[in-house]
C-alpha cells in the first residue's frame, strides 16, 4: 500500500503516531511541511490531499501545527485549492480514486467534494481542449466513472451536466450512460429531454434502454429533431424487421 492510502485511511491512533514523530522538527512553519513529505518519500501535496481528506484528522488536532498549519481549516483551504488545480501532477489519478473511495461515507466531505468537482473538472477540461492530451483524456474518463459509479455525484450535479448545450465532453465521457448505470436519472426521462443529442439518444435505444412506446411518443412529437426522428425511425424499422426474421 502507498504512503499516500497509508495516511488517508489511517485512523486517529495511527494519525498521530504517523506524524507525531516529526514534532521536534527545529524548523520554520513554512518548510516543515516540505520537510515531512521528503522523509515520507511523497509530495508535500500529497500529504496536504491525505491528511486533508481523511475523515478523522479534523479531529486530531495535535497534528496540524506539526504540518505547519494552525487550525484544520487552514489545511482544508490549502487541500481544496490542490485539489482543484492539480491535474494529475503531483496528484496522480490513483490518489484521486483513493479521495473518492475514502470520502463517500462521510456525509461533510461529500458536500465539499461535490463544491470542489466543477472547478476542478473546469479546470481539466480547459486543459484538454488546449492540449488534446490523450493521457489526460483518459484519467478524466477513469475520474468521470468513479464519480458517478462511487456515489460522489448527487442529482443535481448530473442535472446541470445534462442541461448543458455544448456537450462535446459529454459524448466524449459517454456521459449519459454513466448516469442511467448510476441509477441517478432514469434513461426514459432523459430520452425526451432537448438537450441530449441525437447521438446520445442512440446509445441509449442501441443498449435496449428506451422501450417501443417511448420511441413512439417521441416520434410524434412536433418539436423533435428531424435527425433524431431519422434515428428513432431507423431504429424501429430495424426491430420490426428483427422480429419477422
Amino acid at each position: 500500500m502507498s504512503k499516500f492510502n497509508d495516511i488517508i485511511t489511517a485512523d486517529e491512533s495511527q494519525l498521530l503516531q504517523q506524524f507525531y514523530k516529526f514534532r521536534n522538527e527545529s524548523l520554520a512553519l513554512d518548510v516543515r511541511l516540505t520537510n515531512i513529505a521528503k522523509h515520507l518519500q511523497i509530495h508535500s501535496r500529497q500529504v496536504v490531499c491525505a491528511v486533508g481528506f481523511n475523515p478523522k484528522a479534523r479531529h486530531v488536532t495535535e497534528i496540524f501545527p506539526i504540518l505547519g498549519y494552525a487550525t484544520f481549516n487552514e489545511l482544508a483551504q490549502e487541500r481544496n485549492d490542490i485539489f482543484t488545480t492539480d491535474i494529475y501532477k503531483r496528484l496522480s489519478l490513483d490518489n484521486v480514486l483513493k479521495i473518492y473511495e475514502v470520502i463517500v461515507t462521510d456525509k461533510e466531505l461529500v458536500e465539499v467534494m461535490q463544491y470542489l468537482l466543477k472547478n476542478r473538472l473546469m479546470r481539466i477540461e480547459n486543459r484538454i481542449e488546449e492540449t488534446v492530451n490523450s493521457m489526460v483524456i483518459e484519467k478524466y474518463k477513469a475520474e468521470m466513472r468513479a464519480v458517478y459509479n462511487g456515489g460522489i455525484a448527487g442529482i443535481d450535479f448530473a442535472e446541470e451536466r445534462l442541461d448543458r448545450q455544448d456537450s462535446g465532453f459529454r459524448a466524449l465521457l459517454n456521459e449519459v450512460n454513466i448516469i442511467v448505470e448510476s441509477k441517478l436519472i432514469p434513461a426514459g426521462e432523459i430520452f425526451f429531454r432537448e438537450t441530449i443529442h441525437p447521438q446520445e439518444k442512440q446509445k441509449l435505444l442501441n443498449k435496449g434502454l428506451i422501450p417501443e412506446e417511448l420511441i413512439r411518443s417521441r416520434l410524434n412529437e412536433e418539436n423533435t429533431d428531424p435527425e433524431e426522428k431519422k434515428i428513432l425511425y431507423d431504429y424501429l424499422k430495424a426491430a420490426r424487421n428483427s422480429r419477422t426474421e
